[in-house]
C-alpha cells in the first residue's frame, strides 16, 4: 500500500519513465509470484474517506507488471488531491525474507488530445446550382458523432455568395469539439445553399474522420458531396460536386502544468495586517486572539492557502511580512517588517514556520496603523521584477481586517505589478465593509491608476466570513476558501506567460529507478 499526494510529485512525475522489462536483469532466485492488480483510491475533501476510483487488470507471474489500464482523473491546481495505490498480491511471496517487495512508479500526463486544436480550410468545386437566377451561396456544417449514434453540430462555415466553387475561410476548432478526442470517430459534413428566409437548400453530404483529415491536402481529402435523395432517383447521378481539404494544422495549447513540469517555481509570500483595528491580541474579541482551543481567522486563512501552494515550491521557504505595527525596541511604525524579526532573511520554513513566526511577532510588536498595502506589494514586486523569464512566479497573500489607507498608492503598485510574474490574493477577515477590496479585485472594472490600466487582472479578493462553516467544520470551509482564492491563479499565470511569449521549458529526462538495469527487489 502506498499513499501519495498528487501534488508534490508533479515536479518529478514528468520525469518518471516507463520501465523496460525486456532489458531488465533476471533475478537469480526463482520466485513464483502473482500480482493481482493495483487499486487506486481518491480521498474526499470533507470526510477524508478513501473511495475506490478504479483498478487495473490482473497480471500474472511477473515481477515487473506493466498495467495497461490507465486512470484518468481531473486535476485541480486549487485543491490537494491525495491518491492511494494498493498493490494486491494473490499468492504469498516465496523468496528472500526481509527484502523489499518492489516499487510503484507513478507517471502523470495530461490527456494530449484534450489540448489540441486544429486549423483547417476547405474549398468546394462544381457544387450543384440551387438558385433559379444566380449560382449557389454555399456553406458547410460540421457534426461530431456521439456514442449513441446521434450527431452534434460543432462548426458552421461562413456563407460564400454566388459561386459553385467556394473557398471558405480557415477556422480553428478544439479536437475535443470535433471528435471528442477519438481520432477514428465519424465526422459528418453537410453542404447547404443559403437562403435569406432560413430555408437553406441541402446540396449534399460526406463523412470523414480526424485521422483521415490529418493526412492533410492529398487525394484522400477530396470528397464527393452526395445527396442521397438524388442518388436514389437518378441512375446516372454521380455527385453534387466535391469538397477539398486545403490545409490542416495542429496546434497544442500549453497549460499551467506544462510550466510546472518544466520547472517553474511558485514563490509564496504572506503579509499580515497588524493594525490596531484588529483589537488587542490578548482579548478574545480580537481577530489576532491566540486561543489555546482553535486557530484565529488569520492563522486559518494562512494555513488553508499556504498548504496548497507549498507543494509547488521546492525549497518550502516562505517570506512572511507584517504591516501596520510599532516594532521593538524603539517603537517605530513599519509597513513591511519580517515576522521572524530578521529583515535580512524574512524566510520561514514551511507553513508551520510562518505560523510560528506570526505567533511570536504578536507577542513582541504593538498593533498600530494605518493600513497600507503598497509597501508589501512593492516588496514582492521587487523580487518578481528580477526574474521575468518565466522560471519563477510570485503569489502574495495579504490578510487584512479592513479599510485601506493608501488606496491611490496601492492601485499604482497593482498596475505596476500587473506586468510582472505575480498575483495577489487578499483575504478580508472580520466584520468590516470591504468595498475597496472589491474594487482592487478588478473583476467588474479593470483597475487603473493615473489613467493607466492594469495589463492583466492579478488580484483575487474573498471575505473570510463567507467561509465560516456554521457547523464548525473548519477543514471543509478552509478547503473551500483555498479553492476559491486559488482557482484564478493558473489563468493569471498563463496570461503573463502568453503576453511575454514565454514557452514552457522541456520536462527533465525520464526518471530511472536507482541501480538500473533494475534488480528485482523481492
Amino acid at each position: 500500500e502506498h499513499s501519495s499526494s498528487f501534488r508534490p510529485h508533479l515536479r518529478n512525475m514528468a520525469s518518471i519513465g516507463d520501465f523496460d522489462p525486456l532489458n531488465a536483469s533476471i533475478p537469480a532466485t526463482k520466485v513464483e509470484i502473482t500480482v493481482s492488480l493495483c487499486v487506486l483510491y481518491t480521498q474526499g475533501i470533507s470526510n477524508k474517506e478513501w473511495r475506490e476510483f478504479g483498478r487495473t487488470e490482473v497480471i500474472e507471474n511477473t515481477l515487473n507488471p506493466e498495467f495497461v489500464r490507465k486512470f484518468i482523473l481531473d486535476y485541480f491546481f486549487e485543491e490537494r488531491q491525495n491518491l492511494r495505490f494498493d498493490l494486491r498480491m494473490k499468492k504469498p511471496l516465496v523468496g528472500l525474507p526481509g527484502k523489499k517487495c518492489g516499487n510503484i512508479i507513478v507517471k502523470a500526463e495530461e490527456m494530449g488530445n484534450c489540448r489540441e486544436s486544429v486549423m483547417m480550410q476547405f474549398c468546394g468545386n462544381k457544387l450543384d446550382k440551387k438558385d433559379f437566377f444566380g449560382k449557389s451561396d454555399p456553406f458547410l456544417v460540421f457534426y461530431r458523432s456521439n456514442e449513441d449514434g446521434t450527431f452534434t453540430t460543432c462548426h458552421k462555415t461562413e456563407v460564400v455568395k454566388n459561386t459553385l466553387n467556394p473557398v471558405w475561410q480557415a477556422f480553428k476548432i478544439p479536437v475535443r469539439a470535433l471528435c471528442n478526442g477519438d481520432y477514428d470517430r465519424t465526422i459528418k459534413i453537410e453542404c447547404y445553399d443559403w437562403d435569406r428566409d432560413g430555408s437553406h437548400d441541402f446540396i449534399g453530404e460526406f463523412t470523414t474522420s480526424y485521422r483521415e483529415l490529418s493526412r492533410g491536402q492529398s487525394q484522400f481529402n477530396v470528397y464527393e458531396v452526395v445527396n442521397p435523395k438524388k442518388k436514389g432517383k437518378k441512375k446516372k447521378y454521380l455527385n453534387s460536386g466535391t469538397v477539398t481539404l486545403l490545409s490542416f494544422l495542429v496546434d497544442i495549447e500549453v497549460t499551467f502544468l506544462d510550466y510546472i513540469k518544466g520547472g517553474t517555481q511558485i514563490n509564496f509570500t504572506v503579509a499580515i495586517d497588524f493594525t490596531a483595528s484588529n483589537g488587542n491580541p490578548t482579548q478574545p474579541t480580537s481577530l489576532h486572539y491566540m486561543s489555546p482551543y482553535q486557530m484565529n481567522a488569520y492563522a486559518m486563512a494562512m494555513k488553508a492557502v499556504g498548504e496548497i501552494i507549498q507543494d509547488y515550491d521546492s525549497d518550502k521557504m516562505f517570506p512572511a511580512l507584517g504591516f501596520g505595527a510599532k516594532l521593538p525596541p524603539d517603537g517605530r511604525v513599519s509597513h513591511e517588517f519580517a515576522l521572524n524579526g530578521n529583515p535580512q532573511n524574512p524566510y520561514c520554513a514551511g507553513i508551520d514556520g510562518v505560523m510560528e513566526a506570526y505567533y511570536q511577532s504578536l507577542k513582541s510588536v504593538c498593533l498600530y496603523g494605518p493600513t497600507n498595502f503598497s509597501p508589501v506589494i512593492n516588496h514582492v514586486a521587487r523580487y518578481a521584477a528580477s526574474v521575468k523569464d518565466g522560471s519563477q512566479y510570485f503569489i502574495l497573500l495579504i490578510i487584512t481586517d479592513g479599510v485601506i489607507s493608501d488606496m491611490a498608492q496601492t492601485k499604482e503598485s497593482i498596475v505596476n505589478a500587473s506586468c510582472l510574474p505575480m498575483s495577489i490574493i487578499i483575504v478580508g477577515v472580520g466584520p468590516a465593509e470591504f468595498d475597496a477590496m472589491i474594487e482592487l479585485d478588478g473583476d467588474e472594472v479593470r483597475i487603473s491608476s493615473k489613467g493607466r490600466y492594469a495589463e492583466r487582472d492579478i488580484v483575487q479578493f474573498v471575505p473570510f466570513r463567507d467561509y465560516t462553516d456554521r457547523t464548525g467544520n473548519h477543514i471543509l470551509s478552509m478547503a473551500r476558501l483555498a479553492k476559491d482564492v486559488l482557482a484564478e491563479i493558473p489563468d493569471q499565470f498563463l496570461s503573463y506567460m502568453r503576453i511575454r511569449g514565454i514557452k514552457p521549458s522541456p520536462a527533465p529526462p525520464p526518471y530511472t529507478p536507482p541501480g538500473h538495469p533494475l534488480q528485482t527487489q523481492i
